[in-house]
């Protein structure tokens, strides 16, 4: 990297009100990227803690006092003229109203209105994760009966992201269980991907979910979905689901699995080292639980993708 270039590390704030409204900024005409939104946030001080600089940050820029912050993302970008580090931090609470404390122009909008804006490309991952939350449940079962009860399940368990991948389920079944899924969907607004190696109609889902075969054969991104994700298994599918422009990858195992004994588990570690390489939100999978979010978090993942995990109530 030559030293007009040298990596920007920035921290970034996805402050939320208590209605769930993302507040977005809108850069100044002069400045890099002028004219475009953003969520708020700066450039660290030599040998300052990410946190802190957050914190100053946003007390500078929209005046409010952090009081709850958790990792969401970190993205690497190069605009070419400049390369940047954006350490991106979910702000669940803070104190103080928030207002534009450099004349700059301000928005809070729900997360759905993010895509009508233009935002710096480095941004677009951060959007994806601002939107997806921290569960991804996966719903099986061997008969129709059993994929429904398992379904009402994980939704009474407060789950919004769910992929269909009933594969043990009769074929003459597939269909009929698919769409008493979706309604069940609809009615709690729950986003609903399809696993892409069932052969149903996939109207009425929102998304579509490739397997790591599926993936590898992908050479564009599906059209007509609101969602697309992708299992992964190493560094190499999560860079094709980044070049594909899918909007987030599951990675496993991360810890061994009764179900797949034979597969080597990853760990905590390697999945931090893996995350490092990539700009997209990811769901770590395998043999974890909802008590293993923070941990999650803490990797950089945006949280944890399950089967069993959203069966139980706590």
């Amino acid at each position: 990297m030559s030293s007009n270039n040298q990596r920007l590390h920035v921290a970034v704030g996805v402050i939320r009100d208590g209605d769930g409204r993302i507040l977005i900024t809108q850069r100044a005409k002069h400045a890099h990227q002028g004219g475009l939104w953003e969520f708020p946030g700066g450039k660290l001080e030599a040998d300052e803690p990410v946190q802190q600089a957050l914190a100053r940050e946003l007390a500078e820029e929209v005046g409010i006092q952090v009081e709850t912050a958790t990792p969401l993302i970190k993205i690497n970008h190069d605009y070419g003229d400049r390369h940047v580090l954006l350490d991106v931090w979910n702000v669940s609470a803070f104190a103080g109203q928030a207002r534009g404390c450099e004349g700059q122009a301000m928005r809070w909008i729900d997360a759905e209105q993010l895509k009508e804006f233009t935002f710096p490309a480095a941004n677009i991952p951060i959007i994806a994760a601002a939107q997806l939350p921290h569960y991804y449940a996966i719903l099986e079962g061997r008969s129709a009966t059993e994929a429904l009860d398992n379904c009402q399940r994980i939704l009474a368990n407060g789950v919004k992201l769910l992929q269909f991948r009933v594969k043990s389920l009769p074929i003459a079944d597939l269909q009929t269980v698919f769409e008493q899924v979706s309604q069940l969907c609809r009615q709690q607004q729950v986003s609903l991907l399809v696993n892409a190696d069932l052969p149903v109609d996939t109207v009425h889902a929102q998304g579509l979910h490739l397997s790591s075969r599926a993936l590898l054969a992908c050479h564009e991104r599906p059209n007509g979905y609101r969602w697309v994700a992708a299992s992964c298994h190493n560094l190499e599918e999560l860079k094709h689901t980044e070049a594909l422009g899918l909007d987030f990858a599951v990675l496993a195992p991360i810890q061994a699995t009764a179900s797949h004994p034979d597969a080597t588990a990853l760990g905590w570690q390697a999945l931090s080292e893996l995350l490092e390489h990539i700009n997209l939100p990811v769901f770590a999978l395998g043999g974890l639980g909802r008590r293993d979010l923070n941990r999650a978090l803490a990797a950089g993942a945006q949280g944890i993708a399950g089967i069993s995990t959203f069966l139980a109530t706590d």
